[in-house]
């Protein structure tokens, strides 16, 4: 019986130290902001509808969302070159001028259970802030990812869209 103990306490704590030496991918997280030189309404005017993406994104070719900016809406994002991303509305708010979004699957993106918000403030006169945050786990669940599917790969991509989203932003709002 003593001898049982041991072997199932031994067992139990091998287990224990295997498992904390093997745990999985941890959660990664992007933050992006850019100051526009233009009003935040103006900024907000362009980016509000959960559908606009491709108006203002460079490599959106498309965005279509089928309820609009209701909460539960879902739009489909076709990449340019290729690749597409499903896309979950969470909430919305106009006076706030921010919306949060969900993909469980990263698409085109080496990510998995994706959310993400953009927000627009008010940064001074006739100057807006717009802030894009994502959460989100590298593509590959497991130990031991290949590199376009590791945390570096996850990190550097939606670090990239949101860079090249922002970037393409400014340029749009301050040359109207």
């Amino acid at each position: 019986m003593l001898r049982h103990r041991r072997l199932l306490l031994a067992s139990a704590l091998a287990l224990a130290a295997s498992s904390t030496l093997a745990h999985g991918p941890t959660r990664q997280k992007v933050t992006e902001t850019i100051t526009v030189n233009a009003p935040a309404a103006k900024v907000w005017a362009t980016i509000k509808d959960f559908d606009a993406l491709a108006t203002w994104h460079p490599v959106v070719q498309a965005s279509p969302a089928d309820k609009g900016n209701t909460v539960g809406s879902v739009r489909e994002l076709a990449i340019k070159g290729g690749g597409t991303l499903t896309e979950t509305l969470q909430s919305w708010d106009d006076a706030g001028m921010k919306y949060s979004y969900r993909a469980k699957d990263g698409g085109a993106l080496p990510v998995t259970n994706y959310t993400s918000t953009i927000q627009v403030t008010p940064d001074g006169e006739g100057k807006a802030r717009v802030e894009w945050r994502g959460a989100f786990y590298r593509g590959h669940p497991n130990n031991d990812p290949p590199p376009e599917q590791n945390d570096e790969a996850a990190v550097k991509a939606v670090t990239g869209v949101y860079q090249a989203g922002l970037a393409n932003l400014k340029k749009m709002v301050e040359g109207q």
